[in-house]
This record gives structure tokens, sequence and C-alpha cells, in this order.
């Protein structure tokens, strides 16, 4: 059987990975292979070239066995598809936690996992620090830290996006991207 790749559009010679690419690979993300894919896909968009950051999700591979991590993302991705986004945030932050995946991640996983199909109120967002940094200068009623956010945060975040995307008339998605470039123009 021939494996099928994922091309990559090619920056300055390079592959890159891009919001595009790592949709394609979510499409696939219905076997162990395919969660596998998606998570290091998300990994490598969210994380860029920085070395830092790529030695530091390495750690999530080497500290885990490989059935763990296929078992907790079958599981949690298995959450977002019968449950929706704010459950399946849950699960990856419990019971379903992989050592070293934190909500900047998992929340990427989820993002791209539940994009085409949202069950529930809400399509899974991108949460991290850039956007939590937007949201503290924005929501002044929680207290938003710059990690390590609780599933009634993660369910805050996504109400007052998909509020706002509503009132304007446009995707949550771009909500999330507004957030973001706001939260980095705040640094």
């Amino acid at each position: 059987m021939a494996r099928r790749t994922h091309a990559c559009p090619i920056v300055a010679g390079r592959a890159r990975v891009d919001r595009s690419t790592v949709f394609d690979i979510s499409r696939r993300a219905d076997t162990v292979e395919g969660r596998r894919h998606l998570l290091t896909a998300s990994l490598v968009w969210g994380s860029g070239t920085k070395a830092r950051s790529v030695a530091r999700h390495a750690r999530i591979f080497t500290s885990s066995s490989v059935s763990d991590i296929d078992a907790h993302l079958a599981a949690a991705l298995g959450v977002l598809r019968q449950e929706g986004a704010v459950r399946a945030y849950f699960a990856f932050n419990n019971d379903d936690r992989i050592k070293f995946l934190g909500p900047t991640f998992f929340a990427k996983v989820l993002y791209f996992a539940g994009h085409d199909q949202p069950v529930g109120p809400w399509r899974p967002l991108i949460l991290d620090s850039v956007v939590a940094r937007a949201l503290r200068a924005a929501d002044a009623e929680v207290k938003w830290p710059g990690g390590g956010w609780t599933t009634p945060r993660y369910s805050r975040y996504l109400s007052l996006a998909h509020a706002h995307a509503g009132e304007a008339g446009v995707l949550p998605d771009q909500i999330e991207a507004a957030l973001f470039s706001h939260g980095r123009h705040l640094s």
C-alpha cells in the first residue's frame, strides 16, 4: 500500500507547515497514524523553527510510551467528536493528559481536529499566551494568566469569541486571529 505524503508549501526553498497543511492532515486523523500526524503537525505548526520549542516538544514523545500517547489522543479526540470542544479540553487537561502537552498545544490539536465538523455550541479555537494577553486587556471579568488555563476559562474564551463572531458576522477563527494579532502588539 502506498503511503500518502502531505505536501507542504515551499517558502524560501524550505518546506513550511501552514494552516492548510495541518487542516489537510486533520482530515485523516481517524486512524492511529493519522492522529500521530495531527499531533506532530500541530506541534510543528505552532512551534515554527525555534530550536528551543522543538527540543521541549520532543519530551512529549520521550516521556510517555507510544501506546499511552495513542490512547490519550484517541480518547480526547473521541470526546471532541461526541461531546464538543469544552469536554475535549477537559479530557486533555485531566484524564487524557499527555505529559508535556499543555493547553497551548492541545488546544491547537483540538482546533484542527474539530474545525470541519464542530460538535456542540462552539467550534474549538486556539488559546495560547498571546491570545490570553489580548483577553487580559479585553475581558475585565476574568483574570487571564499566561498559561495553564482551566476548562472554565477555555469555555469562557469560546463563549466570548463565538459571541463576538456572531455580532460581527465573521468566523470565530477570525476573532481568535484578531486576538492573536492584538496580543502580539501588547508584548
